[in-house]
């Protein structure tokens, strides 16, 4: 259950990402020809203004292509067209043209030794995989060559553009952290909501409803509640809750550990915060995921 909620978070995260870098490439002016929910073969898609939108087989992230990442060269055209020139030899003259061009840096020339190719090409006695591939050549070096390619952008568009997706991605959640902490209630009170049963907090007789008001005689805040149980090292402890009115001290019991923490046993009810107080922990929230997730990663390199 737990590998599938990862997996499931995952390919989300995926996505929004990719949606990044999508919707800034098209607002900075850029065009991506394809945008895919999911990877794999597509099993569903539709062309609108150029782009063609997708569903990959396979329901996992998403995809995005923007035509041009690199300036291309001779070497992409013996990629490209190496299966077409196996079947038609002739074709060898038109390809070395445009190689040249490409590795000259000649992107107008190019682009007209390209269109010759493609004459070239339809000319040609080629088989039906032979002449997908080589359509599918052509089409990628005219998008290469082609005024909104990714390498012929300005480099504030390119950087907008790569920064988009983990941009996103942070946005996301932090607006996602800011929805729970004000739905689902970000700050903890000292009023008990669940009792676990069979744990320490139910030996000692503790109930929801239950305000905490100290442990072992001292007075506690919300925040120092869980702390103060870690810190007891397993030792006994005493809550004195207000129940009805009244204040009850609670027989001593020994916390338990519990994914490596000391724990009684028991949840606080959360308060939930207003609009502007969600935003800041929200933000404060995921610069300490960030970080962790940065060491975490230094410790595996280290190890």
């Amino acid at each position: 259950m737990n590998l599938t909620i990862a997996i499931v978070g995952l390919a989300g995260l995926i996505l929004v990402h990719e949606l990044g870098h999508f919707l800034t490439a098209l607002a900075v002016g850029m065009r991506p020809r394809r945008f895919a929910l999911g990877i794999g073969p597509l099993v569903a898609k539709t062309t609108r203004n150029g782009v063609e939108y997708g569903i990959g087989a396979i329901p996992l992230g998403g995809y995005v292509k923007i035509p041009g990442m690199h300036r291309p060269i001779g070497r992409d055209a013996d990629g490209h067209f190496a299966r077409a020139l196996r079947e038609a030899p002739e074709l060898v003259s038109p390809i070395e043209r445009l190689k040249r061009r490409l590795d000259a840096g000649e992107t107008d020339e190019a682009r007209r030794e390209l269109e010759e190719l493609r004459k070239a090409i339809a000319e040609a006695s080629l088989g039906p995989e032979a002449i997908k591939a080589a359509a599918r050549g052509v089409q990628e070096l005219d998008d290469s060559l082609g005024r909104e390619a990714y390498w012929r952008q300005p480099i504030w568009k390119r950087v907008v553009v790569i920064f988009a997706g983990p941009a996103t991605n942070a946005v996301f959640a932090i607006a996602l952290f800011a929805a729970l902490f004000m739905v689902g209630g970000g700050k903890a009170t000292r009023t008990v909501d669940q009792v676990l049963p069979g744990r320490p907090a139910a030996t000692a007789g503790l109930q929801p409803g239950d305000r905490i008001v100290a442990i072992d005689g001292v007075s506690v805040r919300p925040a120092e509640i869980p702390l103060r149980i870690q810190r007891s090292g397993g030792r006994p402890v005493s809550l004195t809750v207000e129940r009805g009115g009244r204040r009850i001290a609670l027989d001593p019991v020994r916390p338990r550990k519990d994914q490596g923490a000391f724990r009684l046993g028991f949840r606080l009810r959360g308060e939930s915060l207003s609009a502007p107080e969600a935003g800041w922990e929200s933000i404060h929230l995921t610069g300490i995921v960030t970080r962790e997730i940065a060491l975490a990663l230094t410790r595996l390199v280290h190890k």
